[in-house]
């Protein structure tokens, strides 16, 4: 890729521990310095890239069926699970099917993981709890409310660690969709703009091929990934390396189908179609 300034695509970076192992790899093979990354949360990087300060990189499940005009997928690239997640929980004091009409927390920076547990909540459990937003701190949380929904780092560590000291029950939003559905989820997709696609196709085609390779990299030193981030993270590297190895992050007919089950299922009440598709790159 040309390390031109002008030709360097925009491209997000969620600063969550899952995403680590699709980005780790682009130092180990040498495309690091292609990229002019911007990190940031999964909810703000997905309105950077619809409002076009980014021309490609993660966007949340429910903000691309919402701009799906807008954007293309890239394949077999995204962060999902085919079963549990570890990182998308509710953590309850209570059974869940005693949250009708109990106070939740919702702690979450992404739309996708706040609807999916809203979805669960209703249509599994059948129960509608009274929901409010706070910022994702479990102590704090559960002082007003009864249970409390929480991705990434902050959920990881709740399920890991405070969850069980505080006597909390852990559910884990991706093994409830399986056991739901049977299907895999999508929590975010790797997306480019169709503007940016249509000037510089063969640029998004090498920055697709990147986050492959440095995906493949990444998963082939797994342990190697895990012990790294183990340095800098309040987790051992056997537990990241068992995280790391439970995420999906394929994004293939399975994981299509079960993109298609939630738009189905929540199209209508979250601002897009229930027949929503995923546009594809073509290779």
């Amino acid at each position: 890729m040309d390390n031109s300034p002008r030709t360097r695509p925009r491209v997000g970076h969620i600063q969550f521990l899952n995403c680590l192992p699709l980005y780790w790899g682009l130092a180990r093979t040498g495309t690091l310095l292609d990229l002019e990354l911007s990190k940031d949360t999964p909810e703000k990087l997905s309105e950077q890239l619809v409002r076009g300060d980014l021309d490609i990189g993660p966007v949340t499940l429910v903000e691309y069926l919402k701009h799906a005009d807008q954007l293309v997928a890239l394949p077999d690239i995204a962060v999902g699970c085919d079963g549990p997640v570890m990182s998308c929980v509710i953590v309850s004091q209570l059974p869940l099917d005693r949250l009708d009409g109990a106070r939740v927390a919702l702690g979450s920076t992404s739309r996708t993981s706040v609807r999916l547990a809203q979805l669960l909540l209703a249509e599994s459990i059948g129960v509608t709890p009274d929901y409010y937003t706070c910022p994702p701190d479990l102590g704090l949380m559960m002082q007003e409310a009864d249970a409390a929904v929480l991705i990434g780092d902050a959920a990881l560590r709740a399920n890991l660690h405070d969850a069980p000291r505080l006597g909390l029950e852990v559910h884990d939003l991706g093994q409830m969709w399986k056991d739901w559905t049977g299907l895999p989820f999508v929590f975010a997709v790797w997306a480019v703009r169709k503007e940016y696609l249509a000037e510089q196709p063969l640029l998004v085609e090498k920055v697709h091929e990147a986050f492959l390779a440095s995906r493949d990299v990444s998963l082939e030193e797994v342990a190697k990934v895990a012990e790294q981030a183990a340095r800098w993270e309040a987790f051992d590297a056997a537990v990241l390396e068992r995280y790391f190895t439970t995420l999906d992050f394929r994004f293939g007919p399975d994981q299509l189908a079960g993109v298609e089950e939630f738009a189905r299922r929540v199209g209508p009440t979250t601002g897009f179609a229930p027949d929503a598709r995923v546009e594809l790159l073509s290779s």
